[in-house]
Formats: structure tokens, sequence, C-alpha cells
């Protein structure tokens, strides 16, 4: 079972899921790959102590402040997808990686597409930050909530990008 609720930020309406302990998804609605990490009952509650320290975490983030995440994440994904999933959290605030990077870090023989992909079914928007990864050439390349959130999500941390 699942817990969720809404934060509205300032680029769009999100929806938070947790197991009760740790956040496990955090989606722009209409997104591609909405809930889909989740199997199981999602019931809304609001009252989750973890909640309020992810609006807290979303408030100083939105104001450009780069906020520590002091709450656990459980992403779930195959263990090809946590090892990418594992790296993104590891790019700093306000930086970037490129598709690419991050493969030559898993095996000198990937695919900046299979980590692409990977990517793509981040279950943990912002949280586990996929926005920061840009393809070849420091260039814009999609998001699944769409690439008007990327460009934002990049403003918020003044990254600039092709």
């Amino acid at each position: 079972m699942y817990y969720s609720t809404n934060y509205i930020s300032p680029i769009g309406e999100m929806m938070i899921a947790s197991d009760g302990e740790a956040i496990c998804g955090v989606w722009f609605y209409g997104q591609k790959h909405f809930k889909s990490s989740l199997s199981g009952e999602i019931i809304e509650d609001s009252d989750l102590a973890v909640f309020s320290d992810v609006f807290n975490f979303f408030d100083d983030y939105f104001q450009g402040l780069n906020p520590e995440i002091t709450f656990p994440l459980r992403p779930h994904g195959s263990e090809f997808r946590k090892k990418v999933w594992k790296i993104l959290t590891q790019i700093p605030y306000g930086e970037t990686l490129t598709y690419g990077e991050i493969a030559s870090m898993i095996s000198p023989t990937m695919s900046a597409q299979a980590v692409g992909g990977a990517v793509g079914h981040n279950p943990i928007a912002v949280l586990i930050p996929c926005h920061r990864v840009l393809g070849a050439n420091q260039k814009l390349t999609g998001y699944a909530a769409g690439i008007d959130k990327k460009i934002e999500l990049l403003k918020v941390e003044n990254i600039h990008f092709l």
C-alpha cells in the first residue's frame, strides 16, 4: 500500500507517493510513466511526516535554494535502473552530466540510449535529478514531464544548456 499527496509547484502540480516511511514516487501530473513503478493501492493521505519534509524541500528548492534531502528515497525498478538513478543523485545541484558520461561510468560498452531509457523511467522526479542530464554537447533533450518542465527546473538551478 502507498500513500499520496499533491504539491503545487510553480511549474505544475505534482503527486508524491510514499510507502509510509520513504518517498517512492514524485511525478508531474500528465508525465510519461506516471505512477508506473507502483503496484498496489494508493490512498491519499497528506498527514505523513515524510510528506511535510518533502514539502519543505520543494518550497526551498523552487525558491532557488539548494536544500538537502533529509528523508529516505525508495525508487522501485530494475537493478540497472537503480544503478543509473544512484548516479543521478550524485550530480551536484547546478551541474549536469550527459547520457554518454553516465554510460561510461557504468561500462565502457554501455550505450547512452540504455541510460536514457533508465533516466526516462525515473519514478522520483526532481529529488532524483534526471533533469540534470543533457544530451551530447550539453544539448537539451527530452524529459518525461515535458521539455518545458525540464527547462524550468534547469533555470531554478541556474544551469545553462544549448
